[in-house]
């Protein structure tokens, strides 16, 4: 992957955590324990996740003995370690917790601009390249800015910077159900996601037999889990396509619940 590729996945990322650093940087104290629409965590949690995940990048690319340390709390709480960890973070005061966030930042881009090239850096997960990695922080920043919205009230104006989002919910459409304990399908979907400005965004052969078509953004919601499938434009061609659509998910760990639909009940 090249320099230019890399350099435009941390531009993104960059602008994206600049929009959530606007939306959080005027709260009050009491503010920053609103509740997000992500069960158990408020807008203090979801900073400090962000700020955990790119402080742990760092030492994956630069540390082995604190990345090892790291390793081995996911080992002993190997399906609460990141709660854990983002709700040990929230218990410091929103003014410290905002300026670890802004450190942890471009300490990230720094270390993955020097990240030696061909090579990958440890994760939980495969070893990630450090345009992956830039990727796989850009849709957690954007996807936690939704819910920090959400929870403010806030609409935020979709931008073609979801692009990076999109690509990493194509290419983890075997993990979506490997992850559900279902068999992938054998062969290539056709994806045509319509994106903020207007363009269309496709993967896959043109010929090929089953389809999704949508906007881009409500793709990205769903493979976020930030939208239940039927409060999405998405249309699924195929028995397996429409399989994905309800068990889509671009992120690592255990299969999630998604969110409820609306309207639905609690």
């Amino acid at each position: 992957m090249s320099d230019t590729v890399l350099a435009g996945v941390l531009a993104d990322l960059a602008a994206e955590g600049d929009q959530l650093d606007e939306l959080v940087t005027p709260l009050t104290d009491d503010q920053w324990r609103t509740a997000t629409p992500a069960e158990g965590w408020d807008i203090a949690t979801t900073i400090a996740h962000l700020a955990w995940t790119d402080e742990v990048a760092v030492k994956a690319a630069t540390d082995k003995e604190a990345w090892d340390a790291e390793v081995m709390g996911a080992i002993m709480n190997p399906t609460g370690y990141v709660d854990e960890m983002a709700v040990k973070g929230a218990e410091a005061a929103p003014a410290d917790l905002l300026a670890r966030w802004r450190a942890a930042r471009p300490a990230l881009v720094k270390t993955l601009e020097e990240f030696p090239a061909g090579e990958k850096m440890m994760w939980f997960g495969p070893p990630m390249s450090p345009t992956s990695m830039a990727s796989a922080r850009f849709m957690e920043t954007w996807a936690h800015g939704l819910d920090v919205a959400d929870a403010l009230g806030v609409d935020l104006a979709p931008t073609d910077r979801i692009r990076q989002v999109a690509h990493i919910g194509v290419r983890t459409r075997n993990y979506s159900f490997k992850n559900n304990e279902l068999e992938a399908p054998a062969d290539e979907f056709r994806v045509e996601l319509t994106a903020p400005s207007g363009d269309v965004w496709t993967w896959g052969p043109d010929v090929a037999g089953q389809t999704v078509t949508g906007s881009a953004y409500d793709f990205c919601r769903l493979v976020t889990q930030r939208v239940h499938r039927d409060d999405t434009d998405l249309v699924a061609v195929g028995a397996d396509a429409d399989k994905w659509l309800s068990i889509a998910q671009a992120f690592a760990g255990p299969a999630g619940g998604g969110r409820a639909a609306k309207g639905a009940s609690a």
